[in-house]
């Protein structure tokens, strides 16, 4: 299995959500109440993303 590294912008708001975006994948974002989840929750956007990147359009 072929491995990535992405950069990851981590943010908590105003209710102590964490929001992590990755600014290299167009529209992968998530959110989790504790930091461990959000990892979690990143992990499989981000395979996600590349999974529909992956997919031809039409």
């Amino acid at each position: 299995m072929k491995k990535y590294s992405f950069p990851v912008v981590i943010e908590r708001d105003e209710d102590g959500w964490y929001i992590g975006v990755v600014p290299d994948l167009r529209g992968c974002h998530t959110q989790a109440r504790s930091f461990n989840e959000l990892e979690r929750r990143l992990k499989e956007a981000i395979k996600l993303c590349l999974e529909t990147e992956k997919k031809p359009a039409g």
